[in-house]
């Protein structure tokens, strides 16, 4: 099947037109001005009724940093309830201390609730000090996926890490590559790093929209879709959820 593309909404339209457009995975948050948080668990049944590919829900009780209260944690193990309720299909979330490493009892807690669905660790995973050593503690923990840019601030500028990534997690982890991958840089992104995964938010301007933006929406997505298949190499399988 290729690489698989994972697109990052806050609607339904938004929803419908990234799977219009190819994509074959959705990320579904709220809050996207501030990176993501978690959705309302009505929308997360909407958009799972909806569409004919897995819905991975944000769980994120606030922007900013990572590094979470007792409180916070509470509320992220009643959001992963709510989320796995509404019929979400994988979690994505993370956590750290204060010395920004991965704060793996957080982790551990969260995981213990979010299983069995998948989990990937969301781009707090490039704000911590060594992503070698951070992606080696998430495959300790099981940790399905991470989505990074490689500590850059964006995919394009981090491939190089990106790639040592790839290459340290082999098949216990897969490396999702994500931060503003567009069209003209997905195929050299594929090709130069190894990842079977892409994700990007191609999808910004708030719903509702009307059919025109709606189709629009689709082109977009579909621009990119074709251009990620258009990278050498894509004879593999990507990884199946």
């Amino acid at each position: 099947m290729g690489v698989l593309f994972e697109s990052c909404v806050d609607s339904l339209d938004a929803a419908l037109a990234s799977v219009a457009g190819g994509a074959r995975r959705l990320e579904l948050c709220a809050h996207l001005d501030v990176g993501g948080t978690t959705p309302d668990p009505g929308l997360v049944r909407e958009v799972v009724d909806a569409v004919p590919v897995p819905v991975f829900t944000m769980v994120r009780p606030r922007g900013g940093p990572f590094v979470y209260g007792e409180a916070e944690v509470d509320a992220m193990v009643r959001d992963i309830r709510l989320m796995r309720a509404a019929g979400a299909h994988g979690l994505v979330f993370g956590a750290l201390r204060a010395d920004r490493t991965v704060d793996d009892a957080v982790m551990r807690r969260l995981l213990s609730h979010a299983r069995p669905l998948p989990v990937t660790c969301h781009k707090a995973f490039d704000e911590t000090p060594d992503l070698l050593a951070a992606l080696d503690t998430l495959v300790t923990l099981g940790v399905d996926r991470v989505l990074t840019s490689g500590g850059r601030p964006t995919a394009a500028e981090g491939m190089a890490m990106l790639a040592a990534l790839v290459a340290r997690a082999g098949d216990a982890l897969t490396v999702v590559a994500g931060g503003r991958v567009r069209a003209d840089t997905v195929a050299a992104l594929i090709w130069q790093t190894g990842v079977r995964e892409v994700h990007a938010r191609v999808i910004r301007e708030p719903a509702p929209a009307d059919a025109l933006m709606r189709e629009r929406w689709r082109r977009d997505v579909a621009a990119l879709t074709a251009a990620a298949k258009s990278a050498p190499g894509q004879n593999r399988d990507s990884p199946s959820d």
